[in-house]
């Protein structure tokens, strides 16, 4: 009977011991709620206007009640009669726990931001696959060092080991670290961007998609995806079609005959270059098309027309839209476009074949 009184008064004991701390576990968890709350609130009316604002929200929400609960749970330790020393180990394990992720959410938040503003503000770092990871990298370190010392370990000779490790490393990732500096020049030198149109002299052409820690992602006309090694990429001749900016002259060759009228025939070209550039999409409207004479072939006299288009995929449907009204105009104004054509001397060949005949 005794014992059964011992045991009752045990557990009654034991209950009455975590009355508290599970007390302040709960009201943590709620106070955790309620700011949860009130931070939901706030950041859905920033998300009606905004995608970065649905973005961070998302972030947010979780992070948010995870923190409540390690504090609860630290609290809770802190009213219990645990001894001290398991209480500074717990509490150092949370500590840590709390400071990961609230370095991760800042990892989230950092590149959110980034990829937002970055294209707003005038000479700020592009943003490639390289950059953002670079940045995540730098925020990630940072925070695990703060981490280390909020635990007590030194931190110095850590910096040490991975001094002489990076060394090693270097060394067995030449090609690697080669291929990721080189991105990082493509990418402070603003020379090739994403979006950019560019062609190189190997015959690789297509839009930038990417620029990563190890090569460039082009996608060409075809929608195929060209990787290209950035220390290539470096050392290539490239041609990028949106620098200076992106409108580009389009030209086009023609030929008329010889017998042409060619103050008319300017006058008529020039006529349907100003329609094709007004009512094809991607034409310059308001460019001043006009034409220059170059060459005396063998059938006809040759010109160039000189347009403009908004872009280097314009000029293609400009060419295709330009020929047929050009033609047709041709058509209705009786302005020939000769075919080649080849002369026979017929008395040449004549005399060619019989070496006695005199002329």
């Amino acid at each position: 009977m005794n014992t059964a009184n011992e045991i009752m008064n045990k557990i009654w004991t034991s209950l009455n011991m975590a009355i508290l701390p599970v007390t302040v576990l709960f009201a943590t968890i709620i106070v955790g709620l309620i700011v949860r709350g009130i931070i939901s609130v706030r950041l859905s009316k920033w998300s009606h206007t905004s995608k970065i604002g649905r973005l961070t929200k998302e972030i947010v929400r979780g992070p948010v009640i995870i923190w409540f609960l390690m504090l609860g749970i630290y609290l809770a330790l802190e009213v219990s009669v645990l001894p001290g020393n398991i209480v500074n180990i717990v509490g150092k394990i949370l500590l840590a726990l709390g400071l990961l992720s609230i370095t991760l959410m800042t990892v989230n938040l950092t590149t959110i931001m980034i990829s937002k503003h970055s294209g707003q503000i005038e000479g700020v770092l592009p943003i490639t696959s390289l950059t953002q990871n670079i940045a995540r990298v730098i925020i990630l370190m940072v925070g695990i060092l703060i981490i280390l010392n909020t635990l007590g370990i030194s931190i110095a000779p850590i910096l040490a080991t991975l001094g002489v490790g990076g060394l090693a490393v270097a060394l067995a990732m030449q090609d690697t670290l080669g291929n990721i500096f080189a991105g990082f020049y493509v990418v402070m030198s603003r020379q090739i961007r994403v979006g950019d149109y560019v062609k190189l002299d190997s015959g690789e052409e297509g839009y930038v998609v990417d620029i990563t820690w190890r090569a460039t992602k082009i996608r060409a006309l075809a929608n195929n995806l060209i990787l290209i090694p950035n220390e290539k990429l470096t050392k290539a001749i490239a041609t990028n079609y949106y620098l200076p900016e992106k409108e580009m002259s389009v030209l086009m060759q023609v030929g008329v005959h010889y017998n042409s009228d060619l103050k008319h025939v300017e006058k008529v070209t020039i006529e349907v270059a100003k329609e094709t550039l007004k009512e094809v999409k991607g034409g310059v409207p308001e460019f001043e098309p006009f034409i220059r004479y170059h060459t005396f072939s063998d059938f006809s006299i040759n010109f160039s027309v000189i347009l403009r288009a908004k872009e280097f995929t314009d000029q293609y449907l400009i060419k295709h839209e330009f020929i047929k009204n050009l033609h047709e105009r041709y058509a209705k104004e009786g302005i020939n476009i000769p075919y080649p054509i080849r002369a026979i001397n017929f008395s040449q060949e004549k005399s060619m074949a019989d070496p006695g005949e005199k002329f």
